[in-house]
């Protein structure tokens, strides 16, 4: 009987991985999503305050508002200043929208000064009902 039950536990474990694998076309690029960088001062009050409560930490945060997308991903507290965010592609898949991004270091001729930052970006698209993948 316990037997029974091992093979019935690893059949289903079977099965929920490889329905996982079935998506590989899921995750084929269809098209550049077209967007915009935010500044501070055009995001929304609401995600504003969602960003100033995780800043210090990384984070990836995703709000609609007025048919409008904004994907937000911030890389933490450094000890410097300099730091940028770069977003290096954005494009949808069948199924969800891939949003890829860096953290660039400071340029080595820009004076750098000891003070705490916390690099993000927030960029702005189209509203699409689909889940966001950071990469």
């Amino acid at each position: 009987m316990k037997r029974w039950y091992v093979c019935l536990l690893s059949a289903l474990l079977f099965l929920t991985a490889c329905g996982g694998c079935a998506g590989k076309d899921d995750m084929e690029k269809l098209r550049d999503a077209e967007f915009t960088v935010v500044s501070q001062e055009e995001i929304p009050e609401e995600l504003a305050s969602l960003i100033e409560e995780d800043k210090k930490e990384e984070f990836q945060l995703t709000y609609a508002d007025k048919g409008y997308l904004y994907i937000a991903r911030g890389y933490g507290e450094r000890k410097t200043s300099g730091y940028s965010v770069e977003v290096s592609a954005c494009y949808e898949t069948k199924e969800v929208i891939c949003m890829e991004t860096e953290l660039l270091g400071p340029p080595k001729d820009e004076e750098i000064l000891e003070k705490s930052t916390c690099p993000y970006v927030v960029i702005k698209t189209e509203y699409v009902d689909k889940n966001v993948v950071f990469k």
